[in-house]
């Protein structure tokens, strides 16, 4: 893990820059972040676009950090085409989870790799579920499925208490997104790494079950 391939320093600059564009050019933000009014106007765009844009310079920091550990794990297990579809798919799945979520909320908005990001560590961990991270302010590795449930366990507690201009609905969705296009994309996962799949769903489950109850 932590290799640079060309398709993951393309993504990387192309966050940094579209980011920083946005973080001085507040128009150029408000036109391509994801808001449920401008999707519902026609402006599907904002699906894409919003992946590209971040609320700052931390959250736009987190983001590659963590498609820094686990975009080589997806790009040599598959291909760099195919780690391009679970990067996009993932993005576009979690938007319209984020839209199915707040579909009357003509005002609700978002931004962030999030989506695509958390479907990369999803599909990295389903191939290679036996891989640790060793992070610089925990002195043991963290084997890499505790990251990624935790993860979106966090992105749970964003939802619930609506912490900043951030797309924690498409976490999950991005999450769903990575997980179904791996299995499709390799599917003889299901008879190798099958307790992986389940402990995987946990956190996905949880979300619609609170979102069943009324809790998100």
């Amino acid at each position: 893990m932590g290799n640079l391939d060309l398709v993951t320093i393309i993504i990387i600059a192309a966050n940094v820059i579209i980011s920083y564009k946005g973080f001085s050019d507040y128009g150029f933000f408000d036109k391509y972040k994801f808001n449920v009014g401008g999707v519902k106007r026609g402006e599907q765009v904002r699906l894409l676009s919003s992946g590209f844009l971040h609320a700052d310079t931390q959250h736009l920091l987190f983001n590659m950090f963590s498609l820094y550990f686990f975009a080589d794990v997806v790009i040599a297990l598959l291909s760099p085409i195919q780690f391009l579809l679970v990067y996009f798919g993932s993005l576009l799945v979690g938007n319209l989870l984020s839209l199915y979520f707040h579909k009357n909320e003509y005002h609700y908005s978002a931004v962030g790799a999030s989506g695509a990001v958390s479907g990369v560590i999803y599909s990295a961990i389903l191939l290679q579920p036996g891989m640790n991270l060793y992070m610089f302010f925990i002195p043991i590795p963290i084997p890499a499925y505790i990251f990624g449930i935790g993860y979106l366990l966090y992105s749970i507690y964003g939802m619930k208490n609506r912490i900043g201009n951030i797309g924690h609905d498409a976490h999950f969705g991005g999450a769903v997104g990575g997980y179904l296009i791996t299995l499709l994309l390799s599917p003889w996962l299901f008879e190798t790494n099958l307790l992986m799949i389940v402990l995987l769903a946990i956190p996905i489950i949880i979300l619609f079950g609170l979102k069943k109850l009324g809790k998100i």
